[in-house]
């Protein structure tokens, strides 16, 4: 699995999860840095087949609406440490890897009260 944190994720936490093992590019460090447009940043997940974790309601919204960006981890956790914000990712990990292995287009959104799972034919 291979991850783009956006730019409201903490550049912290895309090192994190490379410390975890997978790969995790941060918008900050590609195309137009904390300038990319949304449009940018969805062709670049898409074409680099990457999962984009984001707090940006507006992806969550092009994700329901045009199934656009193709995978997703929506964050809607309120302002959390860090720490706390790797171990939720951290456990959820094992379930977002069986979600991307089976589908090509999904939505995880992730609360403190619970996540859940939108997939897209």
């Amino acid at each position: 699995m291979e991850f783009l944190c956006d730019v409201h994720i903490s550049i912290k936490i895309a090192k994190s999860i490379e410390d975890l093992g997978y790969k995790c590019e941060h918008v900050n460090r590609i195309l137009k840095k904390w300038n990319t447009t949304d449009e940018e940043i969805i062709n670049y997940v898409g074409k680099n087949n990457l999962i984009l974790i984001t707090k940006d309601q507006d992806f969550r919204n092009s994700f329901l609406l045009n199934s656009t960006p193709n995978k997703l981890i929506k964050i809607d956790l309120g302002n959390i440490s860090n720490e706390d914000f790797l171990k939720i990712i951290t456990n959820l990990l094992p379930m977002i890897y069986n979600v991307n292995r089976e589908n090509k287009k999904f939505m995880i959104e992730v609360s403190k009260s619970t996540s859940s799972v939108i997939i897209k034919e």
